[in-house]
């Protein structure tokens, strides 16, 4: 009876060892939702400031950081305890950002000022800002620290900016209202949503000129519900993932060829992408109609939808 009790408890353990945990800003709720997405659960729901969007987890899984727009700040909190331990001066408006890859600097879109701000997390203070073109919002750095990319959605305009001096050295034209941008993990590509366009372009990052436009066309979707935001490719660019907003889709893309090969149904306006750590499966956050979807990419199949509250926006995961 013992052997069997401990055996029970060792597996139970393996199983709460190697779950994951999703974040979830809701911007009308002025608050986190914490997911179980193994178990399908809303475990609980944390007050926050004020029209959280933008959210990130460090390198090491033990800080959330959150960008609470009306409040002007990115606020830092402990992923145990969901306790905020702290607030980061951001500058004004702050609803998009970027970490570097080692966890020590993070980059913030200020939308109304026409500026990136550069923050040195050791410090908690504001080590840089850079003037970019007009309504920055994407904003990401590559895998290896060498850029620092700003979108800039009136402007149409990627702004190339080099990480060690935190200059603009180049500019790349777009198509209208870019919104988000992720680098391939080697570093070769920068792909980038055009919400206005129904495009996503995908950039060669050592020439910085676009390699190829991708269209998209769904049977019975109209052109203008065709709104591109949240793109991530996987580690081994196999596969591209682009949510279409109110289309209620994400393309996936083969990120080899640059064609389109399937959409999947998913709640309303699709916002933002996240992928299991072991890249199984893809978490969307679909503001519309307050939920996240949940694609087991094996299959190729919407598993789960989990309500967890008023217009989700963005994702963290935690392994």
């Amino acid at each position: 009876m013992k052997s069997s009790i401990l055996t029970a408890l060792l597996i139970c353990h393996t199983v709460t060892a190697s779950a994951e945990t999703l974040f979830v800003t809701l911007e009308k709720d002025n608050a986190l939702a914490v997911v179980d997405p193994l178990t399908g659960k809303l475990l609980s729901t944390v007050p926050v400031g004020q029209r959280p969007r933008g959210i990130a987890i460090s390198p090491d899984g033990k800080t959330l950081y959150v960008a609470t727009s009306d409040d002007d700040t990115i606020q830092v909190i402990d992923s145990e305890t969901l306790k905020i331990t702290s607030k980061l001066p951001s500058g004004e408006d702050p609803e998009t950002f970027a970490l570097s890859p080692d966890g020590t600097a993070l980059f913030v879109s200020n939308e109304d000022d026409s500026m990136v701000t550069a923050i040195d997390l050791k410090k908690g203070e504001v080590s840089k800002t850079v003037q970019v073109g007009v309504e920055p919002e994407g904003i990401t750095v590559s895998p290896d620290d060498r850029w620092l990319v700003s979108a800039t959605e009136a402007t149409n305009m990627l702004h190339w900016i080099d990480r060690k001096t935190l200059e603009v050295v180049d500019n790349t034209l777009v198509d209208p209202r870019p919104r988000a941008l992720s680098f391939t993990a080697d570093n070769q590509q920068l792909w980038v949503s055009s919400e206005m366009a129904g495009t996503t372009m995908v950039l060669d990052a050592n020439t910085r000129q676009i390699i190829k436009t991708i269209k998209f066309e769904i049977p019975g979707i109209t052109t203008d519900l065709i709104q591109p935001v949240g793109v991530i490719i996987d580690q081994q660019r196999q596969k591209a993932y682009v949510a279409l907003g109110p289309a209620n889709r994400v393309a996936m893309i083969n990120a080899q060829t640059l064609e389109v090969e399937k959409y999947f149904l998913v709640g309303e306006r699709v916002w933002n992408l996240a992928f299991s750590p072991d890249q199984k499966r893809l978490y969307t956050t679909n503001g519309a109609s307050n939920d996240i979807s949940i694609i087991d990419l094996d299959k190729q199949q919407v598993t789960k939808s989990i309500a967890v509250g008023r217009y989700p926006w963005g994702v963290a995961v935690k392994p």
